[in-house]
């Protein structure tokens, strides 16, 4: 059965060739010009990964994320305007999983897209390599790779698909720095995030933010600048 992606976009001319692209790749697509419009679609049907603009009138892609987190779990990806910083790193404290800068490459957004669906799929399956190891504990934080569970502490960590990941293999690695691209080919498995800009660099920020660590002296996860990320042995 085809995966079924959302879209929803006011420019029509986007919103059109994202949907000729995913069609071609015979996915089936529900798109839609306003946040509005597309808010029945979430509550009625089953969707595999949802795209949002952030500005739009009357209701913006972030108020649509919020609407999708507080019921459902698959992916996110936001389409943002050139240079807004600020848009990506408040969709990924919504919940998101993925943005993306308008002007894009199509393909680009399609890999995306492939990408987050098999990290989904992989989740919600308990298969793959984050299910390889079923128990991490390091310094009070446990990750239970049978559950997707994480606690600090005892105190339960809510975390998204991609942030699990991504502390799970530093974990796993834990004494070794580990480059933002060994990141992207683990998590994601595709070469367009090896070229990406700062996807991983948020995605550290808001774990740190949930695990109440430091920047400047992190306990868990630290910065080894121009190589990578690590978590002390």
């Amino acid at each position: 059965m085809s995966e079924k992606i959302l879209i929803v976009d006011d420019e029509q001319e986007i919103a059109d060739l994202v949907a000729l692209y995913l069609r071609s790749e015979d996915y089936e697509v529900r798109k839609f010009y306003s946040a509005a419009l597309a808010l029945e679609c979430i509550r009625s049907e089953v969707l595999d990964l949802a795209i949002l603009d952030v500005m739009m009138p009357e209701m913006d892609g972030f108020r649509l994320c919020r609407e999708i987190r507080e019921q459902y779990t698959y992916p996110v990806i936001m389409l943002t305007a050139k240079g807004e910083e600020i848009d990506k790193i408040n969709g990924l404290t919504l919940g998101a999983d993925d943005y993306i800068t308008k002007p894009f490459r199509p393909l680009e957004l399609i890999a995306r897209v492939k990408a987050q669906l098999r990290r989904y799929k992989r989740y919600n399956t308990g298969t793959g390599p984050e299910e390889t190891q079923d128990l991490i504990i390091h310094s009070g934080l446990v990750l239970n790779g049978k559950t997707h569970e994480c606690t600090l502490n005892e105190k339960p960590l809510s975390l998204t698909p991609t942030e699990f990941s991504i502390l799970c293999i530093l974990c796993r690695q834990k004494g070794n720095v580990v480059s933002a691209e060994d990141l992207f080919r683990q998590i994601w498995k595709d070469e367009y995030f090896s070229k990406s800009n700062n996807t991983i660099t948020v995605h550290i920020r808001h774990l740190r933010e949930k695990m109440g660590d430091s920047f400047e002296d992190p306990k868990y996860i630290k910065t080894v600048w121009g190589c990578g990320y690590k978590i002390e042995a």
